[in-house]
């Protein structure tokens, strides 16, 4: 994913890449193409990169172990400078580059992006019922002939929830 910037002319641009999730790096939980929609805003002294990507993940529901196939979606902005950068630069979406540079690749940004875009829980829905723990049927496709028993220590909480109850 390699923007060509020498013959730009000043102003925005946009550019539309569509590349194989194996291209960039991602093979693990990523399948097909990642598509990265770029809006290139160029000026005398910098370019400003909007990008917003999306890409199909192949995950196992963390609740219901069910294989899902969802499409995540991130987005980003980075700043590109013109000129030698300062000795301290602690900024991560600011990035120096020689007046002379004729391109940018946006390969790795993309590739981090799309690893970001990853839930930290997996889920084949937001209301996934998850597994009976003793028999394992899936709860979201019916519920089990399993006794739900409470732990003791809750006990004295569901007692309290009871005398409430019967007040109302």
């Amino acid at each position: 994913m390699i923007i060509k910037i020498s013959n730009l002319s000043e102003g925005v641009h946009k550019f539309i890449f569509a590349e194989a999730v194996e291209n960039i790096g991602l093979v693990e939980d990523f399948t097909g193409n990642i598509k990265a929609d770029v809006e290139l805003s160029k000026a005398p002294s910098q370019i400003i990169l909007k990008v917003n990507l999306s890409v199909m993940a192949k995950f196992v529901c963390d609740r219901c172990a069910l294989d899902i196939m969802p499409i995540l979606t991130n987005s980003y902005k980075m700043v590109y400078l013109y000129g030698s950068p300062p000795e301290e630069n602690d900024s991560l979406n600011l990035v120096y580059i020689h007046t002379d540079t004729d391109r940018i690749n946006i390969s790795s940004d993309v590739r981090d992006y799309a690893i970001l875009a990853i839930p930290m829980k997996k889920l084949c829905k937001e209301d996934c019922k998850g597994l009976c723990y003793k028999c394992g049927q899936n709860l979201n496709e019916r519920e089990c002939g399993c006794t739900q028993s409470v732990d003791i220590r809750w006990q004295p909480l569901l007692e309290i929830k009871k005398k409430l109850d019967n007040i109302n």
